[in-house]
């Protein structure tokens, strides 16, 4: 009996320690995408006001990453 009481209690974590773990990768997604955002805009408003043409695909990529990866995580 006190086995299936042990085997119970360790599932039992198990399923809550897979819970906070998906929690902390979906935080951890949208801190790397705001830091992403954070990097690109700038790098973005450079881009338009100086150069133009093929160097805006960068900033415009790592934006579009970063959103795709927020709205994964909602």
């Amino acid at each position: 009996m006190l086995e299936l009481l042990t085997t119970v209690v360790f599932i039992w974590l198990l399923i809550k320690a897979i819970g906070l773990a998906f929690k902390l990768t979906w935080g951890a997604a949208k801190v790397i995408a705001s830091l992403l955002i954070g990097l690109a805009l700038p790098a973005l408003i450079i881009c338009l006001v100086f150069v133009g043409g093929i160097a805006l695909l960068i900033p415009i990529a790592v934006i579009g990453i970063a959103v795709g990866i927020l709205k994964a995580c909602v």
